[in-house]
């Protein structure tokens, strides 16, 4: 069976996929992507499905020796990638050989990038899902972040051969620097202060060092509460940003538990939680407030893109007559140079 070797784990990377739905009234957490926004578009350059479990990388890449052919694409935080010592880039397809070694380096920009593998791994699921749950030791390889020396098996490819060469347009690659983070007020907005509530809004905060897949805390202007922080515990929402009683917020992200009894201010869009995602410890946010109809109409616009995209992708593909590759030698220079025959549209 084909295989991927760890040579180098990184610092945490672990196999991520949607999470596991259906299993919060039994205390299971979610877990998966922090980004999958970034996991969606690796897969799409793959020929895999959106939500394939890939690899997450966490601030300190991987190295990792290939077993046999295979399509692979990186995504999300900014990274220098390298097949046997030469740069290749990010959002697009990289095609590899038996025996080739990819080495990734430190995220520069953001905190989290994504590598898909056509085919994807050959594991079991665990309800219903790929993801690393390390609290839990559950699911992904072994339930924990890779280590050298593992041997992760893959499946069969499900597309046959080359799929082109696909890039994701620059509109569609998210813009890591950004501060703004939108939200939507509530459900327990009326449980803090007129002048809480506008600190919240106004103020700017740093990712603090007390963060992780779990949740986010956040260092700056204490928010006040009417009364008590505490409430009658109740489930928590992936982007829920709850205020205990000290007044500083909490963002609460994929690994986050299923109930909490602090009070919620408000909770990070859908589309935003990906940016949320790639901030690490002293990183900016200030939080933009927007309507329900607002935030739909925007998740509404990113499906239509990745939809879009996939069918682009697709569509592509069908066009490739044929492909030869060479390698051209300039001086002490080597080149590696790949012609796609395409169908000509008239």
């Amino acid at each position: 069976m084909s295989k991927i070797s760890i040579v180098k784990p990184g610092l945490m990377t672990t196999i991520q996929d949607q999470g596991r739905t259906g299993y919060q009234h039994f205390g299971m957490p979610v877990a998966g992507a922090m980004d999958i926004y970034s996991l969606q578009l690796a897969n799409l350059l793959v020929g895999n499905q959106r939500f394939e479990a890939a690899l997450e990388i966490t601030l300190m890449g991987p190295e990792i020796f290939f077993h046999d052919t295979r399509t692979v694409a990186i995504t999300g935080g900014e990274i220098s990638i390298t097949v046997n010592d030469r740069l290749v880039p990010m959002y697009q397809t990289i095609y590899l050989q038996k025996g080739d070694t990819l080495k990734l380096a430190n995220v520069s920009v953001g905190s989290r990038s994504y590598l898909a593998i056509s085919g994807g791994f050959h594991i079991e699921k665990v309800m219903g899902s790929y993801a690393t749950y390390m609290r839990g030791n559950i699911g992904g390889f072994h339930g924990r972040k890779l280590m050298t020396g593992d041997e992760i098996p893959l499946n069969q490819e499900k597309h046959q051969g080359y799929i082109g060469t696909r890039r994701v347009p620059v509109p569609l690659i998210p813009d890591l620097h950004t501060k703004n983070i939108r939200v939507i007020m509530g459900p327990e907005d009326a449980a803090f202060t007129e002048e809480g509530k506008r600190v919240f809004q106004r103020s700017e905060y740093q990712v603090s060092n007390q963060s992780d897949r779990m949740g986010y805390r956040l260092e700056g202007p204490k928010i006040q509460h009417v009364s008590e922080a505490d409430i009658i515990s109740g489930g928590i929402n992936l982007g829920a940003i709850q205020v205990p009683g000290e007044g500083v917020p909490i963002i609460m992200m994929a690994d986050r538990q299923t109930t909490g009894g602090y009070t919620k201010i408000a909770n990070v869009i859908s589309i935003d939680i990906p940016l949320v995602a790639q901030k690490k410890p002293g990183d900016s946010i200030k939080f933009d407030v927007i309507t329900v109809e607002e935030a739909q109409m925007l998740l509404r616009q990113k499906e239509k893109e990745l939809k879009n995209l996939e069918e682009e992708f697709r569509f592509m593909s069908k066009k490739i007559h044929s492909v030869k590759e060479y390698l051209i030698k300039v001086k002490e220079n080597s080149y590696h140079v790949r012609v796609e025959e395409i169908e000509d549209d008239e």
